[in-house]
């Protein structure tokens, strides 16, 4: 099949081209069809199978040109980085038209997104929050928008805004469509869905959470955060990983792990996380995108929110506790049908993690032996208490029963009789004096 079957127009065919695509994706053959002809769709399909051209080619074929000046569509997403990524498809897929879009999103002052709104535009791309700001401070008329997409909604319950999409939905007309994409759907968005989307179509191209085919998975067994930092920094030493993404839990890890591979000289590095500017995080995404840096450390904040099909490999440098960002995380690779790797690091408190993800996605991911060169170090203490505990409260989840390795049962006090009073001294009571006096009791030994 073509996007000539697909009953693309000639001026998206032309963009289409120049962007590079030859055939469309599974996703694309069976959602834009139905997008076109106006139905609510629900879209399934793991990362990097072409879900954001599946609903942005339908939607800007149905707005065709510039028009007025309120919004007729509106596309969610739940981070800036997926706002910029999602803005640069829609500026690829409408070059040859003269439709208007504006992108939202916070960490920068609204000013300027007001007065690009103000002058008119046809499509809008902004995160929840952001667009809400706007709507209440009367820079959005909502009337005429038609067509609302949620793209990773997923994600975007992971991150607590289903009050802002319920807030979002009392905005609209009745009278929409409504398109749901990601790559997941757990229970939570089976709600979002039945919620807001009338008789939808639901597209799964594949098993929810399934991982690309292209993406080769392997698991580092590891003792502790010493011996991770020493392997990532052998594995960074092979010149074979030649654009890799580091996936942290926190920023002060992420942090923590680029100053030691900064001194350890492995290639040019960028630091991705939230406590990072927004121009700094734009930048960062450009020059990881461009070449210019090899080595891409972040935290999930950007599982979603790069579109690069060069990434080599991506090393899970812990075991996300959300099991679905495993997917997402090790979706950056192995992007538009090439190949990549995706390596993952364990410690005794994460096989736990390791199993459920397994059953996630219903295959097992092979073990390999750490590398010769890697180093031995003890476990601290405080690491292997906190081990421990992460272990009890894993145990406790599967066992409401279990008391745990810090359990400690109290002692029953042991029966003792009790003392006896046996004075060794008589007491003998002096006689009562007159009324207001006291007297003492005097004591005397036998002689």
């Amino acid at each position: 099949m073509t996007f000539s079957d697909l009953k693309i127009t000639k001026q998206f065919l032309e963009a289409i081209e120049a962007a590079g695509y030859t055939t469309p994706t599974e996703i694309q053959e069976k959602a834009i069809p139905r997008i076109l002809a106006g139905q609510d769709v629900i879209g399934i399909a793991q990362t990097g199978t072409g879900k954001t051209a599946a609903y942005l080619l339908p939607l800007l074929q149905l707005l065709k040109y510039a028009q007025g000046t309120d919004p007729r569509c509106l596309i969610l997403v739940p981070t800036k980085e997926l706002v910029v990524q999602v803005e640069k498809s829609v500026a690829q897929l409408a070059v040859n038209t003269d439709l208007r879009w504006a992108a939202l999103y916070g960490g920068i002052g609204p000013k300027a997104q007001a007065e690009k709104l103000q002058s008119g535009v046809d499509l809008i791309v902004s995160t929840p929050g952001r667009f809400l700001e706007l709507y209440m401070r009367g820079e959005i008329p909502a009337k005429k928008i038609k067509h609302i997409v949620l793209d990773e909604c997923d994600r975007m319950m992971d991150m607590g805004f289903w009050p802002q999409l319920r807030d979002v939905q009392e905005k609209f007309p009745q009278k929409k469509q409504q398109l749901l994409f990601s790559a997941t759907f757990p229970e939570k968005v089976e709600k979002l869905a039945d919620n807001f989307l009338l008789f939808p179509t639901r597209i799964e191209v594949t098993p929810q959470a399934t991982p690309a085919t292209t993406v080769a998975q392997y698991i580092y067994e590891t003792a502790n955060f010493r011996v991770k930092l020493d392997l990532l920094e052998k594995l960074l030493s092979d010149e074979s990983f030649a654009r890799v993404m580091v996936f942290v839990r926190t920023k002060e890890e992420a942090t923590q792990i680029f100053k030691y591979l900064e001194r350890k000289s492995v290639g040019e590095m960028r630091l991705l996380h939230s406590n990072k500017g927004q121009n700094a995080r734009i930048n960062a995404i450009d020059d990881f995108k461009g070449g210019d840096v090899r080595i891409l450390i972040s935290t999930d904040v950007s599982a979603r929110g790069i579109d690069v099909f060069e990434v080599s490999h991506v090393i899970n440098f812990n075991i996300p506790s959300h099991y679905e960002d495993y997917v997402h995380r090790i979706g950056r690779t192995g992007r538009a049908f090439k190949t990549g790797v995706a390596i993952s690091f364990m410690d005794a408190s994460e096989k736990y993690h390791v199993k459920k993800i397994e059953q996630l996605i219903r295959q097992f991911i092979d073990r390999k032996p750490l590398p010769e060169n890697v180093g031995e170090f003890e476990t601290p203490k405080p690491e292997f208490q906190e081990q421990m505990r992460e272990i009890d409260r894993q145990k406790r989840l599967e066992d409401p029963e279990f008391k745990g390795a810090f359990h400690e049962k109290k002692r029953k006090p042991s029966a003792k009789p009790a003392k006896k009073n046996t004075p060794t001294n008589k007491t003998k009571r002096s006689s009562p004096g007159k009324k207001g006096k006291t007297f003492k009791t005097s004591y005397r030994k036998k002689s």
